[in-house]
């Protein structure tokens, strides 16, 4: 791959991080699959996934240099979710459901596995574009009010800056609504900001789209997508 590419690049340096350059990889090998078959093929789409693409298995970056000058104060955008909604299931049971952490496969996508380390401390795997591969981060409970509020964040250090927070609302017998918001962060840094203004639209729908469904699986098991874990029908509502 390096001589495929060192006639062109001879004069440049590699200035993409290790995990920049795979998220490029995973998000262009993505963008350029939808472009090519999703029935609604897109130049553009397709000329930012061979971009990226460029940019991962060369480890260049031409819009680098640029970004590089620019003052340092300027950071990644974040991708931040905002859901209100209301479950007809009574508020400890909804409480109960969600602070399983090891539940939230079940009705997110998005998100590969949790493994609860012990009360506080967790371990995330999320999914990479497409379905192409997996990122993983640690993650503390930072408020835990059983029934009222539930709040969580990623471990300094981790791949992945995510936190979220949870308050549930009893409504009688409307049932309970829920104020969900859900922040990431890509660590990309500054130099991948162009990265994440082409990543971040369509992960925020996902994540948006997989906390709606949380709804739906708490009140018939099933979700809106039918994104159950390994097929099974384990944590499957009764």
């Amino acid at each position: 791959m390096k001589d495929a590419y060192s006639p062109i690049l001879r004069n440049q340096k590699i200035n993409v991080g290790s995990t920049e350059r795979i998220l490029s990889v995973l998000g262009g090998s993505y963008m350029l699959y939808d472009a090519l078959t999703s029935g609604k093929s897109s130049i553009t789409e397709a000329l930012l996934g061979g971009y990226l693409l460029f940019r991962g298995t060369t480890g260049y970056c031409p819009v680098h240099g640029m970004i590089e000058d620019r003052p340092a104060q300027e950071h990644s955008q974040n991708i931040n979710i905002r859901v209100n909604m209301t479950v007809n299931r009574n508020r400890m049971d909804v409480y109960n459901f969600w602070r399983k952490l090891e539940n939230l496969p079940l009705f997110m996508s998005h998100i590969k596995k949790v493994n609860e380390l012990d009360k506080i401390n967790s371990e995330w795997t999320a999914k990479g574009p497409g379905g192409i591969g997996s990122v993983s981060w640690k993650a503390e409970i930072v408020k835990d009010e059983p029934g009222r509020l539930l709040s969580w964040r990623s471990l300094p250090d981790s791949t992945i800056e995510n936190a979220g927070k949870v308050e549930f609302l009893d409504e009688g017998a409307l049932g309970t609504t829920l104020h969900v918001v859900i922040t990431y962060k890509a660590p990309l840094g500054v130099p991948g900001k162009e990265l994440a203004r082409l990543l971040n639209p369509m992960f925020e729908e996902i994540v948006k789209d997989d906390v709606l469904n949380f709804k739906a699986y708490m009140e018939t098991g099933e979700t809106l997508t039918l994104n159950n874990v390994d097929g099974t029908d384990e944590g499957m509502l009764e």
